[in-house]
């Protein structure tokens, strides 16, 4: 990490959503136990048990062995049904938004272009934006299920589409470091989320000092 880093003259932030903009794991948990209830699978997950695979898609959660799965289990036909189940129980499950997020979410949007990259499922951003009220303050977003490609791949596909030069990504695992710099972005990496990163160009333990830094690096003198 660069104590060096500056944000100055960026034209966008773009955020992961689960561990970065908020903790929804036991809603997650939650309609795993209810699709394994469906599909008669035995065994029961908590939301602990989800936090090695945050920033996964669900076909690599599944593929990963995070259920014991009967020799007759027709794999799309589970995931299809998860997602399906999803669909219907986020928009009143929700989850919990970090401190200051709402907030700097807010102040952030005054001043630049925000835009939602996640390997979620098909509805999932818009779950998420519409739970919180913030669908407002961004431009534009793109899941894994929306487009089933590497988060390199659809990071750079939305600054692309939006004509973004100069953007960061902000999250909370390796990987995601990993995936913002095979796209050519710096890392943010938020240290209160769900995994560890090694290698960031800055890390924050608030939102709310993330904020202040970007702010302050491109308006204060």
């Amino acid at each position: 990490m660069s104590n060096q880093f500056s944000f100055k003259n960026i034209e966008a932030i773009i955020f992961d959503m689960d561990g970065t903009l908020w903790n929804a794991l036991k809603s997650y948990a939650h309609i795993w136990n209810v699709c394994m209830a469906e599909f008669g699978i035995e065994g029961h997950i908590e939301a602990d048990d989800l936090l090695k695979y945050m920033g996964y898609s669900i076909d690599e959660i599944f593929a990963q062995g995070i259920i014991s799965t009967p020799k007759h289990l027709d794999r799309k036909q589970f995931l299809t049904r998860l997602e399906e189940i999803e669909d219907q129980l986020m928009p009143t499950l929700g989850g919990e938004l970090y401190s200051g997020v709402f907030e700097g979410l807010k102040e952030l949007h005054k001043h630049f272009t925000l835009m939602l990259q996640s390997n979620c499922s098909r509805k999932g951003l818009v779950n998420f934006m519409r739970y919180t009220g913030t669908t407002s303050l961004f431009t534009d977003y793109l899941s894994w299920g929306m487009n089933p490609k590497p988060k390199s791949d659809n990071i750079k596909l939305l600054m692309e589409r939006n004509c973004i030069k100069r953007a960061v990504y902000v999250g909370d695992t390796q990987s995601d470091c990993n995936h913002a710099h095979t796209a050519g972005v710096p890392f943010v990496y938020m240290t209160y989320g769900f995994g560890d990163c090694a290698d960031a160009d800055i890390e924050f333990s608030s939102f709310h000092d993330f904020v202040n830094q970007v702010i302050s690096d491109n308006y204060e003198q």
